[in-house]
């Protein structure tokens, strides 16, 4: 509904902007001879992914996370850009910068979406709608980009209608109307509601939101458990969650795609290696340990698997974290299969223990760290220096470190660049 009167007075006004083909309008930026030609952002290997299509190559059926040999196959005239992610986060930077003019309740939600809450906005820019008019057009004045907007009265409105009128859109859900909104849409508009849910509702006949409404709550508790509560509240259009400015990340992580397949558990290990030496460096580096160790790991067919185990302790150590994922690694069937991709994250944060005042009574000589703590920090100090090849596990093997080897790599912080206030 791109029309409306605005949100109701004392209602809530949610903003969900989303920027339209990020990485590859950034490179158009960048690049202005690519204006107007299907670009493709990502690896273009063997093994390449793509990490962002233009709405040109969108046209012939290219998208985000598809392997970069079909998309080529579907496009074989796209241009193909190598990521820039440092120019990317420096843009995403001022970008946040604009919308943190509009309100102080910016809650990102990725280096190119974010919720905003207009709340107590108004007499200084007016109505919600004006507000989302006004930030895109300054979007596109300072940054030199577009983005998409969506304005209703709860989050997941918000986030389904920035994507109605891609790209460079404004689509308001005035408040009194959610409902209309909602009851025509597909059941897989709804946050939470995947492929295998989708298809048991359908097969009771379940196709729209309005469908699922009138299935009722205790069918949909029946069918699906507390999940089913929460599809029947979104149904309602029930989402009382807050706009939280500054949320930090819950997990960090490291992961690689591997141009040629790694078969066999002893190269896998040493893949994992890598990554664990790589976020055992990001937690030194940020003041964390981490509790909670994850395995992902992909096959040649796309298969994905995850594992995940919680240690006794929380640890920052790269063999601490390595040897639970070597573990996690013995629950994967790997007989007579290659693997595309590995990764490790960690997650349950804990900072390390303030320091205390000293017994008087106590020895002068404070207890000096673990000597596994004091390696695990000059490694890690070494490699911030000299870069990820520098003081590497010998165990990992003398040839060039994984990682570096033309395949994508790809991490994840454990919290958001600081907003400029």
């Amino acid at each position: 509904m791109a029309g409306g009167a605005g949100q109701a007075e004392g209602g809530r006004a949610i903003l969900h902007v989303d920027m339209d083909a990020f990485f590859a309008s950034v490179e158009v930026r960048e690049q202005p001879q690519l204006r107007g030609l299907p670009v493709l952002v990502g690896g273009a290997g063997r093994r390449g992914v793509v990490a962002a299509a233009s709405y040109e190559a969108r046209k012939f059926g290219c998208r985000s996370a598809q392997p970069m040999a079909v998309a080529l196959r579907h496009c074989p005239q796209a241009v193909v850009v190598p990521p820039r992610h440092a120019l990317y986060a420096e843009v995403s930077r001022s970008v946040f910068a604009v919308f943190e003019r509009f309100s102080p309740l910016v809650e990102g939600l990725s280096i190119d979406e974010a919720f905003i809450d207009l709340a107590g906005t108004e007499r200084l820019w007016g109505p919600p709608r004006g507000v989302a008019e006004a930030l895109r057009v300054a979007v596109h004045q300072e940054v030199g980009l577009t983005c998409s907007v969506g304005l209703a009265s709860v989050k997941f409105l918000a986030k389904i209608a920035s994507g109605m009128h891609k790209p460079d859109g404004l689509t308001e859900i005035p408040a009194g109307t959610e409902l209309e909104f909602l009851t025509p849409l597909p059941i897989g508009e709804l946050w939470g509601v995947g492929p295998r849910t989708q298809e048991k509702l359908q097969r009771r006949g379940i196709h729209t939101v309005g469908d699922m409404r009138r299935l009722g709550e205790a069918a949909l508790v029946e069918m699906f458990g507390a999940h089913g509560q929460h599809m029947h509240r979104l149904s309602l259009g029930i989402d009382e969650r807050p706009v939280v400015p500054d949320r930090a990340a819950k997990s960090l992580g490291h992961e690689d795609t591997y141009a040629v397949d790694v078969v066999g558990v002893p190269a896998l290990r040493r893949c994992l290696l890598s990554q664990a030496t790589r976020v055992a460096d990001r937690l030194v580096a940020q003041g964390l340990k981490a509790r909670c160790v994850c395995l992902k790991i992909r096959d040649g067919d796309f298969v994905t698997e995850t594992r995940q185990t919680t240690l006794p302790r929380a640890t920052d150590d790269y063999r601490e974290l390595h040897g639970a994922a070597c573990r996690l690694l013995e629950a994967v069937d790997t007989d007579g299969r290659g693997f595309r991709l590995t990764g490790v994250s960690v997650s349950q944060f804990e900072a390390p223990e303030r320091e205390v005042q000293l017994d008087l009574l106590a020895s002068a000589a404070p207890e000096p760290p673990p000597r596994s703590a004091a390696l695990q920090a000059v490694l890690s100090a070494v490699r911030e220096r000299h870069g990820h090849q520098a003081l590497f596990p010998a165990e990992a093997g003398s040839q060039r470190r994984l990682g570096d080897t033309g395949g994508i790599t790809h991490s994840r912080a454990a919290e958001p660049v600081k907003r400029r206030r």
